[in-house]
C-alpha cells in the first residue's frame, strides 16, 4: 500500500508539472505543451463566430438568403448549399489574407521561431487590417461613441471589441444594399405578371406561380450566379 501511494504521488507530481509557466529574461511567458493544447482546444469552440463575425461571411449569405427570397425559392438552393456556396466563397475571399498569416504567423510558430503570444499578435494584424478596409468610418465612430473612447488616434488604434460589431455592422449595410439591387428586377417581374392577371380577370391564380418561371428564365439567361458572384467578390475590392 505504501509503495502504491508513492506510485499514485509521483504520477500526480508529473502531472501537474506538466502545467507550467515559463517566465523568460524580456518578461514575456511561455506556457507548458499541455496548457498550450487546454488553450488550442477551448479556441476551437470560437472558431465558427470568428469565421462569421470577422470575415465575408457574413455578407455573402446574407446576399445569396435574399436572392433566394427574390426569386420566389423557398428551399432551394437548401440551406446547406447556400451555406457551402458562403464557405468556398468565403476563402477565396480571404486567400490573401490567409496567405499572410500562414507566412507570417503559422510557419515561425511552426518552426518555433516566435513564441504562441507572437504568433497570435502577427495573425491579428492582417485580419485586423481586412476588417478596417471594409468598415465605414461612420460605424467605426459610432461604437467608439458607445465604448466611450476618447484616446483613439485614427483607425489603426480601434481595439478589436470595437472593431468587429462596426465591421458586422458595416457588413449587413452591404449585404442589404447590394440585396436591394437583386431584388428590384424580380419585383418589376411579380408587378408586370399581377397586373396582366388582374387585367385579364385571372383573380384567383396567384402571380407567384406565374412569374416564377419567368423569374428564373432571366436569371439563367443573364447568367445570373456568374453575375452574383462576381459582384460579391468585387464588392471586397478582388
Amino acid at each position: 500500500m505504501f509503495g502504491l501511494g508513492l506510485a499514485n504521488e509521483a504520477v500526480a507530481q508529473d502531472t501537474l508539472s506538466a502545467i507550467t509557466v515559463t517566465t523568460n529574461e524580456d518578461g514575456s511567458q511561455e506556457y507548458s505543451v499541455t496548457l498550450q493544447i487546454l488553450v488550442i482546444m477551448t479556441a476551437l469552440s470560437f472558431i465558427p463566430a470568428a469565421v462569421i463575425m470577422m470575415t465575408s461571411f457574413t455578407r455573402i449569405i446574407v446576399v445569396l438568403a435574399i436572392l433566394r427570397q427574390a426569386i420566389g425559392l423557398q428551399s432551394s438552393p437548401s440551406n446547406q448549399i447556400l451555406i457551402g456556396i458562403t464557405l468556398f466563397l468565403t476563402f477565396f475571399v480571404m486567400t490573401p489574407v490567409l496567405s499572410t498569416i500562414n507566412e507570417e504567423a503559422l510557419q515561425p510558430y511552426l518552426a518555433e521561431e516566435i513564441a504562441p503570444l507572437e504568433a497570435v499578435e502577427r495573425a491579428r494584424d492582417p485580419i485586423k487590417a481586412f476588417m478596417l478596409s471594409q468598415t465605414r468610418i461612420s460605424d467605426l465612430e459610432t461604437f467608439i461613441d458607445i465604448a466611450g473612447y476618447e484616446d483613439i488616434e485614427g483607425p489603426e488604434d480601434v481595439p478589436m471589441t470595437i472593431l468587429i460589431p462596426a465591421f458586422v455592422t458595416s457588413e449587413l449595410k452591404t449585404a442589404f444594399q447590394i440585396g436591394f439591387m437583386l431584388f428590384i428586377p424580380f419585383l418589376i417581374i411579380d408587378l408586370v405578371v399581377a397586373s396582366v392577371l388582374m387585367a385579364m380577370g385571372m383573380m384567383m391564380l396567384s402571380p407567384m406561380i406565374v412569374s416564377l418561371p419567368f423569374k428564373l428564365m432571366l436569371f439563367v439567361l443573364v447568367d445570373g450566379w456568374s453575375m452574383v458572384m462576381r459582384t460579391l467578390a468585387g464588392s471586397f475590392g478582388i
